[in-house]
């Protein structure tokens, strides 16, 4: 009797959650789901409803009312979520972006690996600390900088190009 009363309802519910959907402010399939759950919860309470036709109209426009007292109650969230710390995934990803440029850092050439880890220092050292742990002048750290920064973004741009997404 399920099935029959599914295949029987089945074309008059898509044509109601049709006509009612947008008013409502949902999709028609959402709309649509929730009637026939609201059907399988009434055929295990108590049967099969007398006619089956009413009920099902009644039920999406039901369903609709619910939408739209719900679509007026939900508001958008002024500033940032409540809890705005990372979750495990973005720590997670943070942390392989970190050891990826750690590694990137430690294959360039020259004096480039100890003046980018002396940059990336969580001790934030400034350029006159940096030149006399190196032994190099003042005035030169900004060239070699660019330098290192331009060999590192040759290095990177593989890696980088491959992630990003196609399509």
């Amino acid at each position: 009797m399920t099935h029959d009363l599914v295949a029987a309802l089945g074309p008059l519910l898509t044509a109601e959650a049709s006509a009612e959907a947008q008013a409502a402010g949902s999709e028609p399939a959402d709309l649509e789901q929730a009637v026939w759950l609201r059907l399988l919860e009434r055929l295990a309470a108590g049967g099969p409803p007398p006619d089956p036709h009413g009920w099902l109209r009644g039920a999406v426009r039901a369903e609709a009312r619910r939408g739209r007292r719900t679509a007026r109650r939900e508001r958008p969230y002024g500033a940032e979520p409540a809890d705005a710390r990372p979750g495990p995934e973005q720590l997670a990803l943070n942390a392989a972006r970190y050891r990826a440029l750690r590694e990137a850092v430690r294959a360039l050439p020259g004096r480039c690996p100890r003046l980018l880890e002396a940059l990336l220092s969580p001790n934030d050292p400034t350029y006159r600390e940096i030149a006399g742990e190196l032994g190099i002048s003042q005035g030169s750290l900004g060239p070699e900088r660019s330098r290192c920064l331009g060999c590192l973004r040759r290095l990177l741009t593989p890696e980088v190009a491959a992630r990003e997404a196609r399509g």
